[in-house]
């Protein structure tokens, strides 16, 4: 059973979020920040090596970027309760622009500034403001005992 969008904000799981940002069933997330991909990653059995990130400069708050893949990070802070899972999706109008978001699921107890991965797929690229709504999580009870929450390298990111 996911929460409506109501209860997320009742229930303090996004914080700081925008007008307009509570849907029927789920919360918009905004951008805060973007950065092009500075380098190559690394991901191993046991160790992970993050690209370095150049920050997007824009103009008058609107980015203008090329086709390619960015790191964003959202303004939103969101704190995923005991016995719940976030799962975040791109909203309709940036798919129709040729753009495609990608985040990964958001465990039971994880708290921050979540990051996702922008890829500009249309060939003319993107105009995008700052503060813009991007994505929308959506959360979802997990079923059965829980055995830890969420103790990753990410909890408490961008905070």
């Amino acid at each position: 059973m996911f929460l409506s969008g109501r209860d997320l904000v009742l229930l303090g799981v996004v914080k700081g979020h925008s007008n307009g940002a509570i849907q029927p069933a789920g919360v918009d997330l905004s951008v805060g920040e973007i950065e092009s991909l500075a380098d190559a990653g690394f991901l191993g059995e046991e160790d992970k090596i993050m690209p370095k990130g150049d920050r997007i400069q824009c103009e008058y708050g609107v980015c203008e970027l090329e086709p390619g893949a960015y790191r964003l990070r959202f303004n939103e802070v969101v704190s995923i309760p005991p016995g719940h899972v976030g799962f975040c999706f791109p909203r309709s109008s940036l798919l129709r622009m040729g753009c495609y978001l990608g985040c990964a699921v958001w465990d039971p107890g994880y708290t921050g500034r979540g990051q996702a991965m922008l890829l500009v797929a249309n060939p003319h690229g993107l105009r995008l403001e700052m503060g813009s709504r991007i994505a929308q999580l959506v959360v979802a009870r997990v079923e059965g005992p829980l055995t830890s929450l969420y103790k990753g390298d990410y909890q408490g990111e961008g905070l």
